[in-house]
């Protein structure tokens, strides 16, 4: 690993934003100064002179696809895209096939990511009705949390066994991530506009079909058994104002047993955007209204809601051109992510500040990531330089995911990643990908 400088940098970390020096030695962050030395052993110089240097993103929730759908994706092509995108570490979902519902077949995708993952990377156990004995064998030290869908899911991932549900959330320690909303209203909404609609069902029906109602019946439910259990629960992408009122800002994240992630997507597009975008902004939960995506902005600024993540589930272009009931959910986000939340910055939307708070530093609290996630001495070099001021269009040819498109394209951003590093290795630069690298695993301190 080599030595490497960054100098007059802008740093923004734990809110502050302020001009100085990095030194990166052996993987870490050895030094953060006004103005540090160059000396002999130095093998590189980066003048960040007008760049901004934040810590690298933590994504909380992706589907690299890897086994089984390898497809429209895999995790060495999302890994690239995601440090891309400013991305350094990430936290895969279980519904692959085969599902990461077993001790060995979690294991199986670790071996996978050691091999071909540029970015750092862990995985979450999936939990169903008849696998509690598996899911108590899962170390928290080296796994990121359990996962649940409390609503549709892939294969037979679905947990609406209500005493299993109490035994999962009893009996481990674990954090507990959940996908929120109710399967009966689900599929009895979806059965009125079939008998309307027939498959091709109108694509702005879909935030009626996976409605509030249903998303909040979830969302409550699954809250109402943590604190009856204790359980540590995170709840992942609210997409409702309403389920916004669930939760609190009166303690601190790492005192918080109960805490919310919003998505970017439903931080951008609302049902408005259905007209254009069609099913290529087809998600679960689904984007809804105008107030519902203020109600989340208003949450995620008053610290009601802790994490911003992705969602990142890419499928391919023939697979979302289908009709509604046959064109699956879920979309390519982790290179243009950040990218868009530095936009709303530009917009005044929300600070610098905030973006590293709800992106890198609360993901390292809530996971207790070891050593990432800050700028600080000692932690794991894993930054990105951003330029505030480089506009750059997304087209298909600079889009890095493997299903070969993005919600965003044609879309002028007005920021730009020049360099992300992971553990100090340079892995991006000015639109190129730096191969020959692997991400490290990441760990737990539970």
């Amino acid at each position: 690993m080599s030595k490497i400088i960054i100098k007059n940098a802008v740093l923004v970390n734990e809110g502050k934003s302020f001009v100085s020096d990095v030194l990166i030695n052996l993987g870490k962050i050895e030094l953060i100064s006004e103005n540090i030395e160059v000396s002999n052993d130095v093998e590189k110089v980066i003048d960040a002179t007008g760049l901004h240097l934040l810590p690298g993103a933590i994504d909380d929730q992706v589907h690299f696809r890897e086994p089984g759908l390898t497809h429209k994706a895999n995790i060495h092509s999302e890994s690239r895209a995601a440090v891309a995108g400013g991305i350094t570490s990430f936290i895969e979902m279980p519904n692959t096939f085969p599902q990461a519902t077993s001790q060995e077949k979690l294991a199986k995708k670790f071996e996978t990511a050691s091999k071909t993952s540029i970015a750092n990377y862990s995985f979450m156990m999936g939990g169903t009705n008849d696998n509690l004995e598996e899911l108590l064998k899962t170390n928290p030290k080296n796994v990121a949390a359990i996962k649940l869908f409390l609503g549709s899911s892939t294969g037979s991932m679905l947990v609406d066994n209500q005493e299993v549900l109490e035994k999962i959330f009893s009996s481990t320690d674990m954090l507990i991530a959940v996908h929120c909303e109710d399967e009966t209203t689900v599929k009895a909404n979806l059965k009125t506009y079939i008998e309307k609609y027939g498959d091709d069902i109108p694509m702005d029906k879909h935030p009626e079909i996976r409605s509030e109602e249903a998303c909040y019946i979830s969302s409550s439910q699954a809250i109402k058994l943590a604190k009856k259990t204790g359980a540590r629960l995170h709840v992942f992408h609210l997409s409702t104002a309403k389920e916004t009122e669930l939760f609190d800002n009166k303690i601190p994240l790492s005192e918080k047993k109960i805490t919310a992630e919003v998505c970017v997507h439903h931080l951008h597009f609302t049902d408005k955007d259905y007209k254009e975008k069609g099913t290529l902004i087809k998600w679960n939960p689904a984007v809804k209204s105008q107030e519902d995506k203020d109600g989340l902005w208003k949450a995620l600024l008053d610290d009601r809601i802790d994490v911003i993540a992705t969602d990142h589930a890419p499928h391919t272009l023939e697979e979302k051109q289908n009709v509604y009931t046959k064109a699956p959910s879920g979309g390519p986000l982790v290179q243009h992510a950040l990218p868009l939340l530095l936009e709303y910055y530009k917009k005044g939307v929300i600070s610098l500040e905030k973006i590293v708070e709800k992106f890198s530093h609360n993901p390292a609290i809530l996971y207790k990531i070891e050593k990432r996630g800050y700028i600080k001495q000692g932690y794991f070099a894993d930054l990105v330089l951003v330029d505030l001021n480089k506009k750059w269009i997304a087209t298909k040819e600079n889009t890095m995911y493997k299903c070969g498109w993005s919600p965003f394209e044609n879309k002028e951003f007005e920021a730009s990643v020049i360099h992300t590093f992971v553990n100090g290795n340079l892995v991006y630069s000015n639109g190129e990908i730096k191969e020959g690298t692997q991400g490290d695993r990441l760990l737990f301190n539970r």
